[in-house]
């Protein structure tokens, strides 16, 4: 470590700025959300500089003097003359102050960090200057680790040390606390759902210290895994992933996202696939509800958007049956990140004004109940999730319905993952397009003029290579 790091409070005190420029701007930036008062002095002070701090910042249209420095704690000098900064460096320190000097490390105490605000929780990352970009690229990092309300937390936390204090005794303290930032009532802060997660830490406060040390109730997250790349994850959903005790993961969620998951949570899979559940939808929703109850912090991980043929609202109505917390977390939906993936947009201003999303199957498995009369007529984009089995049956009905068997139509397998497939042609060869592609699923099917836009191999690229093969042995 070459530099010791350290925070000052510098609440309501001054901070000399000297400079006019955008350097001087970044600085002075970092020292007004820090609560300094803040005192730019250059004779010129670009109109940016003046316009975006007004009212909370003084500025000075002058030559810096030696009494600028008394009492500061900390002076930024911005300036480009190498001399004057050396100069101006010097009074700075007979002063008192510890100085920063822009691009000139060596007259610098103190170097400025990339610094991560969350308001009660602070990171600084330094690199000592050797590498600014690196600090920024570990920066973004962090950030995306981070839960945008965690300094909420560390408040919300702040606010009951007094009550934990009075209540656990000091041998339990650093336990209760451990549980505390993993358990339900942190979780119920960093949701934004402060009043209930006051109400639950005055119930756990004020239990004995038996109860204390016993399990509390659990929380279920039901998160949105996105349409497989694992870079399509959301923050929140990579943030879970890696604090969950238990995941339960359908079969769209691949293992380069699981991969992501906390090394000992416990995995279960209960995927489905047609006439093929592995896990009943009643088992999954009860496990969730067993788990959460034992204390578990629990991730219900489902391929695409949760609620977007995913069953969530299903699982989430079992769960608050059962007086269960629980959380939705969106995710990108398999129709958006396909179609995102075959360069397909899904509305257009000279195709397509709306979208519709419908399921090929019913709950039963069987043929859903369609209105394939509005369907056909709307002349928008169809977005069929589940429609590969019944693709044959899908094309007959929107032709005899009205849509015309030459609307183009694409096939979209495995979307955004590295082994995707996508294909097109026309609603009448829907089924002969499936066939020959040899797509199993999972796969979208998208219906519309915007279709015909989507980066693709055509049929009669799949067909011309059996084609060539049975010219060649007859």
């Amino acid at each position: 470590m070459k530099r010791f790091p350290a925070f000052f409070d510098l609440n309501s005190q001054p901070v000399p700025v000297i400079g006019g420029g955008e350097a001087a701007l970044a600085k002075a930036r970092l020292a007004i959300a820090a609560g300094a008062k803040v005192n730019l002095i250059w004779p010129e002070i670009e109109p940016a500089v003046t316009e975006e701090l007004a009212d909370r910042a003084a500025f000075h249209h002058r030559k810096p003097e030696a009494s600028d420095f008394d009492g500061a704690r900390l002076v930024f000098l911005a300036i480009e003359d190498a001399d004057e900064a050396a100069r101006l460096a010097a009074l700075a320190k007979r002063a008192g102050a510890q100085v920063n000097v822009v691009d000139q490390p060596d007259l610098c105490d103190f170097t400025t960090p990339s610094i991560i605000d969350r308001g009660e929780v602070t990171v600084a990352i330094s690199t000592d200057g050797a590498a600014p970009v690196l600090g920024r690229k570990l920066r973004a990092q962090i950030e995306a680790l981070l839960p945008q309300r965690i300094g909420a937390l560390a408040s919300f936390a702040q606010r009951h040390r007094d009550s934990v204090k009075a209540k656990i005794a000091q041998h339990d303290r650093k336990a209760f606390w451990e549980k505390f930032f993993d358990g339900p009532v942190a979780t119920r802060v960093l949701a934004g759902d402060e009043r209930q997660a006051h109400e639950a830490m005055l119930a756990t406060v004020n239990r004995s210290d038996t109860d204390n040390r016993s399990e509390a109730q659990g929380v279920v997250h039901i998160v949105g895994a996105g349409p497989g790349d694992p870079d399509l994850l959301t923050l929140k959903a990579l943030r879970l992933l890696q604090s969950a005790d238990v995941i339960l993961y359908d079969r769209l969620v691949g293992d380069e996202i699981l991969a992501l998951a906390r090394r000992d949570a416990e995995r279960f899979y209960v995927g489905k696939a047609k006439a093929d559940h592995s896990v009943p939808q009643r088992e999954i929703e009860q496990r969730m509800i067993d788990m959460a109850r034992a204390g578990k912090t629990v991730v219900r991980l489902k391929g695409g958007d949760p609620f977007v043929f995913g069953r969530g609202g299903e699982e989430l109505e079992a769960l608050k049956r059962a007086d269960v917390d629980a959380y939705i977390v969106p995710g990108i939906t398999a129709a958006t990140g396909c179609a995102a993936a075959a360069g397909l947009p899904l509305t257009h201003r000279d195709f397509a004004q709306s979208v519709t999303f419908v399921t090929g199957h019913a709950k039963s498995g069987g043929e859903p109940d369609l209105d394939w009369k509005a369907l056909a007529a709307l002349q928008n984009t169809l977005v069929v999730y589940m429609g590969v089995g019944a693709a044959a049956n899908i094309s007959r009905k929107l032709i005899d319905h009205g849509r015309a068997a030459s609307t183009p139509a694409a096939v979209i397998e495995n979307g955004t993952r590295a082994n995707q497939k996508i294909v097109k042609g026309e609603l009448s060869e829907l089924a002969e397009l499936i066939d020959a592609a040899g797509i199993k699923g999972p796969a979208l099917l998208v219906i519309g003029e915007t279709a015909a836009l989507a980066h693709d191999q055509s049929i009669s690229e799949f067909v011309q290579p059996f084609l060539e093969q049975e010219r060649l042995i007859a």
